[in-house]
């Protein structure tokens, strides 16, 4: 393996910047040319393609977001537009490929590596944690963490007015951010995708708090879970309650990615480059129990994204 390239595709992730550190670092110290593709598989298709030097990933571990940029392409999800980013990276004489990203950009990668043989491997690179294979996907600390700070500011000024407001989260097929970030924020109710939940339980919860003079709390809504507009009105019209709203939106995705999401990125983008050295293709890894692992992509996609029923239990009896 003498020449790779790294992209990043799908939603960026705060920590994709300290992966693609990584992955020039660790193939620069074995000896391996690196290119970035700007713009994901977009780019790949196009060529857009420079080389990547030690100097090129300098002062980037703590920023967020991805200096190679991301987009979504249409073309890739076609066959004759998986063709054409294989052709580019054989007329380079690249041998293999990093791809960093969610669901969709690992899917991408295997079928490069099923359809072409493009020896790939694959790094979790999304908030939304939504990954099975995996305990932790870069990003998700730190979006976490960024929604939990939102949460804290937002309780002074609720308790200050007696007011209880809904803090509308990211995640339209994954509870992960709002289970987290509404435990660790103390949050009297938390909606998720995963479970469905009766309005008149949630409006009773809040009735029992307003019964024993608590005039203002938190509810965190994960997007994807109900339509906030409904839960507002709702609420109001159960609990007699001062309701206010906030949507923190893309606020979630940016900012410096906390140590565990740099150092996370650091790891998987060593094993990933460790993998292509040995001419190991269609691979992903990830962690489990504190260690780094790699597997196979299909078998990888094929593990449901996990939600856990003993957390979101704790959350709810702590919230009484």
């Amino acid at each position: 393996m003498k020449r790779i390239a790294v992209l990043t595709s799908g939603g960026d992730a705060p920590g994709m910047n300290a992966a693609i550190r990584a992955v020039v670092r660790a193939a620069n110290f074995h000896h391996i040319e690196v290119y970035g593709v700007s713009r994901g598989y977009c780019g790949l298709i196009e060529g857009d393609l420079q080389m990547l030097s030690r100097r090129s990933v300098s002062d980037t571990i703590q920023r967020g977001g991805t200096i190679l940029k991301t987009a979504r392409s249409v073309e890739f999800t076609t066959y004759e537009g998986r063709k054409k980013a294989a052709e580019v990276l054989s007329e380079r004489g690249i041998d293999g490929l990093v791809v960093i990203g969610g669901d969709g950009s690992l899917r991408g990668a295997n079928d490069l590596w099923k359809e072409f043989g493009v020896k790939t491997v694959g790094v979790p690179g999304t908030i939304d944690n939504d990954l099975g294979y995996t305990d932790r996907t870069i990003g998700f600390d730190t979006a976490v963490n960024t929604a939990l700070s939102a949460i804290n500011n937002l309780r002074d000024t609720m308790s200050s007015h007696d007011r209880v407001v809904i803090v509308q989260v990211m995640g339209r097929h994954s509870g992960e951010i709002a289970l987290h970030a509404g435990l660790a924020g103390g949050a009297e109710v938390i909606l998720v995708p995963e479970k469905s939940v009766d309005l008149d339980d949630v409006a009773s919860i809040l009735n029992r708090g307003k019964a024993v003079g608590k005039t203002s709390g938190i509810v965190v809504l994960a997007e994807g879970a109900m339509p906030l507009d409904e839960v507002m009105s709702e609420l109001k019209e159960r609990t007699g309650l001062s309701f206010r709203s906030t949507v923190l939106g893309y606020i979630q995705r940016g900012g410096s990615p906390s140590m565990e999401d740099r150092v996370l990125a650091s790891r998987l983008g060593v094993r990933a480059v460790e993998l292509l050295k040995d001419n190991k293709g269609g691979r992903v890894v990830g962690v489990k129990g504190g260690e780094v692992i790699d597997l196979p992509i299909s078998e990888a996609l094929a593990i449901a994204p996990r939600f856990d029923e003993v957390l979101y239990e704790q959350a709810k009896m702590l919230s009484l």
